[in-house]
């Protein structure tokens, strides 16, 4: 008797571990991770474009690639290690397309006109294209932090919307700007 209680609460004990790591994460988390990372993964390559030495942009919208740039690398580690620990796929059918499925991304046809332009007409084409590109991943993040339970995502979402946001806001500026 004692052996067969000792083993029922084993198998309750194990089965309450697994329950409560899989509690920790439901499919919006890890749709939003898997789709949020090829999306900073543009949102990076917009930078470089940006920083490029072709793309003769003005000092004000370097400035900005670099920070962009610096802010989302760090995220996209965010994202692949949670999915990591979670042993979710890195990436998703949907994110697997690069382009329309995703809000705010911009096809390969987009990327390569952009990086076709230089000086003024490359700051504007890119300050839309980023401020699209922004929008589309504050829809994605509000979508998670709504749906998501996991901390770090719903964390990570609150400064992808915060962060953005801000950016946004200097995009604005630096589209009225000379």
């Amino acid at each position: 008797m004692k052996a067969q209680l000792a083993l029922v609460l084993s198998a309750i004990a194990l089965l309450s571990a697994c329950t409560s790591s899989a509690a920790d994460f439901n499919e919006s988390d890890v749709m939003f991770a898997q789709m949020m990372i090829p999306h900073h993964q543009q949102a990076v390559e917009l930078a470089d474009l940006a920083l490029s030495t072709t793309s003769n942009a003005r000092p004000e919208v370097i400035e900005l690639a670099q920070k962009i740039q610096g802010g989302q690398e760090p995220e996209i580690e965010q994202m692949t290690a949670l999915l990591t620990k979670w042993g979710q796929p890195l990436d998703s059918h949907a994110a697997m397309g690069h382009g329309s499925e995703m809000e705010g991304m911009l096809s390969e046809q987009e990327m390569m006109d952009l990086a076709l332009l230089t000086g003024s007409a490359f700051d504007a084409a890119w300050i839309a294209a980023m401020t699209f590109h922004h929008q589309g991943a504050i829809a994605m993040a509000g979508a998670a932090a709504n749906d998501g339970i996991n901390p770090e995502i719903k964390t990570l979402t609150a400064a992808i919307i915060e962060v953005q946001q801000r950016e946004i806001e200097t995009l604005q500026t630096l589209s009225t700007a000379p």
